[in-house]
């Protein structure tokens, strides 16, 4: 039998696949929801975790550690940015990651979960408790050492891990749940980076400080001349990452700088639009009429170009672009930086002196403690003062439950004890073992309380 006369796989008339390309869909299509996205990012990550762990302390940790500390440069002339292969991930590449971080913020303050204050009062002040508690909690433990500078890394909560770990609750827990953990991640994430443009930022260069002020007002230049093509604002993007990295602020803070200017407004509206498709999808039928494939007729080549510019035009560019990031972020970009940064020597000669280093202490109670006074405290302390309401369908017990699993922390608190603890080694060590201990114990503490919470009477 001819590849003519071989009948296509196909689960619906008149479409035609490709050999594999239905077991890709399969694959791929339960990603497209933000929460089923999360959930998958948050196994990779564990994934990568666990990889990093075993080559940190197996016969490859030497070559594994030569290999982040080798050098990579980009040079044109005279010009040139030389670094190593573990600070192009965390000062490069994380850029992406607080790219969709800052699209995500956006989105949520114009229409999610953000933008209704009296939905949003909850998450918020939920997420402040959670952040000022595990940083007392830090400082108090390291105070009067020169290790009080990590107060910032017990702070954050990790969206992908946390999310995670409640979505395989789902049939257990109200979907209002989950959504109030993600509004406080979310928030929790606008904290982070706050924190880590106004006090992990090195020693200032004005002038390169002016630079990066002119291009972030350039990027909002072209918002409001409504340049929605995201070439532009990639271009400009790129010298501002350039510029923060010379100025001694934290070169990621370009990604979410660029996320803010994003146009939210569509070209089209939508009636203009559906007004638009009718007319188009006329001129296509009446090209089909005319026989031949779209390879041939003209006619439905143009009517198919005119629906791709249409379809692009009643979507915001800040749609598209976290639509199309968000999976190469959450695949790849996040799982890299596990496996750069989880690298942690475990030396059970040493267990003892780990266990009880004030660091190590300082994220762990910080994280694990820190995040459930301070979420369950500050939500008790709003309800009472009659500042926000619960969820619809849950009660205080389960808000109480979830604020453990704040406490999962990965993704942004090893970033930041990167910052905090780049010159010395030995906290920095503590501070990532700390942060393994502590997503692990506030993972398995807050899965189980919430699935106890949620038998069934």
């Amino acid at each position: 039998m001819s590849n003519q006369e071989r009948p296509s796989i196909a689960t619906e008339k008149g479409i035609i696949y490709a050999p594999w390309e239905q077991t890709f869909n399969r694959v791929l299509t339960p990603f497209d929801e933000f929460i089923h996205r999360q959930t998958t990012s948050g196994l990779l990550l564990m994934a990568s975790a666990i990889l990093a762990l075993v080559l940190a302390n197996s016969f490859l940790a030497e070559a594994y550690f030569h290999l982040l500390h080798t050098p990579l440069g980009i040079r044109i002339g005279a010009w040139g940015i030389d670094m190593s292969l573990h600070h192009w991930v965390n000062d490069g590449l994380m850029t992406l990651f607080f790219f969709v971080v800052g699209m995500e913020l956006k989105r949520e303050m114009l229409v999610g979960e953000l933008a209704d204050m009296r939905q949003a009062a909850l998450p918020i002040i939920a997420a402040i408790g959670g952040m000022v508690m595990p940083a007392l909690i830090f400082f108090a433990i390291n105070h009067g050492t020169d290790a009080v500078r990590g107060w910032g890394i017990p702070m954050a909560t990790d969206i992908a891990f946390a999310v995670g770990a409640l979505v395989l609750l789902a049939s257990r827990v109200p979907k209002a749940l989950i959504t109030f953990l993600v509004a406080l991640a979310i928030a929790d994430d606008l904290g982070a980076v706050v924190v880590i443009a106004l006090f992990y930022t090195q020693q200032l260069a004005l002038d390169w400080l002016l630079i990066a002020v002119v291009l972030v007002a350039l990027l909002f230049v072209l918002n409001y001349a409504g340049i929605r093509k995201v070439l532009p604002y990639f271009g400009v993007a790129t010298l501002l990452w350039y510029a923060l990295l010379q100025s001694g602020v934290h070169a990621t803070l370009a990604g979410v700088l660029c996320a803010f200017a994003i146009p939210a407004r569509p070209k089209y509206n939508p009636e203009l639009f559906s007004a638009r498709i009718k007319e188009t999808l006329q001129r296509f039928d009446a090209s089909h009429q005319y026989g031949g494939n779209i390879m041939t007729n003209e006619g439905l080549y143009a009517a198919v170009q005119t629906l791709e510019k249409g379809v692009r035009g009643v979507q915001t560019p800040l749609q598209r672009l976290e639509h199309s990031w968000h999976l190469p972020v959450a695949f790849l970009v996040i799982p890299v930086f596990s496996l750069v940064n989880a690298c942690i020597p475990l030396q059970l000669g040493t267990l003892g002196e780990t266990l009880t280093h004030p660091v190590m202490l300082g994220v762990m109670f910080g994280l694990v403690l820190g995040k459930f006074i301070g979420i369950t405290g500050a939500c008790w302390l709003a309800l009472r003062l009659g500042i926000g309401q619960l969820p619809g369908g849950t009660r205080f017990s389960q808000i109480a439950a979830v604020s453990v699993l704040g406490g999962i922390g990965f993704t942004m608190s090893i970033f930041i004890a990167e910052l905090g603890f780049s010159a010395q080694a030995e906290y920095l060590l503590m501070a990532k073992t700390g942060v393994l201990a502590a997503s692990l114990l506030a993972g398995i503490i807050g899965f189980f309380w919430l699935w106890l919470l949620g038998r069934k009477p």
